[in-house]
């Protein structure tokens, strides 16, 4: 076996374990999300501390696995056009996994529950319920998981600026402020452009806050600005999440052209689009602190006017080139490429309860109830998921997919379910009904029953499409 062999073998390999560990953290994540809802519906009966433990592992397991496998699909493309480091890419996992086995220790052996986000001083001032310990673990868990995404970003932006000369050409700004467009400029190239600049800011504010959140907690002497500390984690938060379906959305532009056979062309739209949601993914977070009366007034009407706008650029190019690609091109529909379209409509539709929490007047009554957990389900359940398996499903087939008629069944068995799931924190969040609350009053416990009920129903589907994926990676192509 030569040189070139044992590199692809053991990038072939590295891209197994990702999306194999990436399938089953999913479906336990998911499995974690049906009990809650199933608790919140007076299926099951969890002590308070339990359920907040749940609630925990269930948000950070799920931005990370959404993190770790967005960045699998933006290497496995990327790596077409640039040179990355494989090394690099395994030490991205094996950092990962160290955070989650002390993040798991922390909420498991330390009864940590103090919500992903670690606001601050909760985990300081957890009235004897965990100790300093346990929130260091978790706070030591996700610098770990940090520094891995880290080094991955920067491999990311040394290979970009060695290929084009700088990542502003790699975002294609040059084309973009000059007369002439390169429509055979890679859209996977300026879409992992924009995701290296803004996650390497973003973890960079979250190793500082994580930090000195880490300090406080041995030397309470060592005083941190409330108001800063969650702008920081927020910043940090915000940008990591939302750069997931960023990478993810990689997919459709590499794959879909694969079946239509038309290739996706960067044009001036495309490129001003991605440029635009480079400097409003940075600045959009401030809609999470609307009622925070302290903050800047500026600062909360820049949140919320680009609140509006934060997702609609890139998302208008990409239906408007998945509608004109498909359109006419006579393709035979199958698993994969039903994911892949499925995944951007559930994409847009999620953007509409975000634009709705958004303003002002609607935020004051509606962001602290379930209206923001039906938000952000829409776009990871409906939008990020499908996405990521539509992808993960072409990488192992290349095409060559038998679909049976249970794989249909499931693909809308997942999708109405999904939608009734997200709906249901959506129908809560109108009457009012608070989020983080592990016990739930009466007149609250019929959505949440008919949300445990689709939960589980996506829960089924999800482990019939995730096992067949399983099945599939010893044939994963590079």
């Amino acid at each position: 076996m030569n040189t070139t062999d044992v590199a692809t073998s053991r990038a072939r390999t590295a891209f197994q374990a990702y999306v194999g560990i990436g399938v089953l953290v999913f479906l336990l994540m998911m499995l974690a999300g049906a009990v809650l809802r199933m608790s919140h519906g007076k299926w099951l009966a969890l002590p308070d501390n339990i359920f907040y433990q749940i609630m925990t592992l269930h948000g950070a397991g799920m931005v990370g696995t959404a993190g770790l496998a967005g960045a699998a699909v933006m290497w496995y493309f990327l790596r077409k056009y640039v040179k990355l480091s494989t090394g690099i890419f395994l030490a991205m996992l094996i950092l990962s996994l160290i955070g989650v086995v002390m993040i798991l220790a922390a909420i498991g052996l330390g009864g940590f529950a103090a919500g992903w986000t670690f606001l601050f001083p909760l985990p300081a001032q957890s009235k004897g319920v965990w100790s300093a310990h346990a929130a260091a673990g978790y706070i030591g868990g996700l610098i770990f998981i940090g520094v891995g995404f880290l080094l991955f970003y920067l491999d990311c932006a040394i290979a970009i600026v060695k290929r084009y000369g700088s990542l502003a050409k790699g975002l294609g700004l040059d084309q973009l402020f000059s007369g002439r467009i390169d429509t055979e400029h890679p859209p996977t190239v300026v879409a992992s452009t924009m995701v290296t600049m803004v996650n390497i800011l973003g973890i960079l504010v979250g190793a500082v806050v994580l930090v000195i959140c880490l300090i406080n907690l041995y030397v309470p002497g060592f005083q941190l600005d409330a108001l800063l500390v969650k702008n920081m984690i927020f910043f940090f938060g915000h940008v990591f999440i939302n750069a997931t379906i960023y990478m993810a959305v990689i997919g459709v532009y590499e794959i879909v052209p694969a079946y239509t056979g038309r290739p996706w062309k960067v044009s001036r739209p495309f490129l001003a689009a991605w440029a635009t949601i480079t400097l409003v993914v940075m600045a959009v977070y401030p809609h999470h602190t609307l009622m925070d009366f302290v903050m800047p007034k500026w600062a909360l009407v820049l949140g919320q006017v680009l609140s509006y706008v934060s997702g609609i650029p890139v998302l208008l190019v990409t239906v408007w080139g998945l509608l004109a690609n498909l359109h006419h091109s006579g393709v035979k529909w199958d698993l994969p490429l039903r994911l892949l379209v499925f995944s951007v409509f559930g994409w847009a539709i999620g953007v509409i309860p975000a634009i709705v929490d958004a303003t002002i007047q609607v935020n004051f009554v509606m962001h602290n109830t379930l209206w923001v957990p039906g938000h952000f389900h829409m776009y990871l359940l409906l939008g990020l998921l499908p996405m990521l398996l539509g992808t993960l499903y072409f990488a192992t087939t290349r095409r060559d997919w038998q679909e049976s008629g249970a794989d249909r069944m499931m693909f809308w068995i997942y999708g109405v379910a999904g939608l009734v799931f997200c709906v249901m924190f959506l129908a809560g969040g109108v009457i009012g009904t608070p989020r983080r609350f592990a016990q739930h009053a009466p007149e609250w416990t019929g959505h949440a029953q008919v949300g445990a009920a689709a939960a589980l129903l996506v829960v089924v589907a999800a482990l019939h499409l995730g096992s067949k994926l399983i099945r599939r990676l010893p044939h994963a192509v590079l």
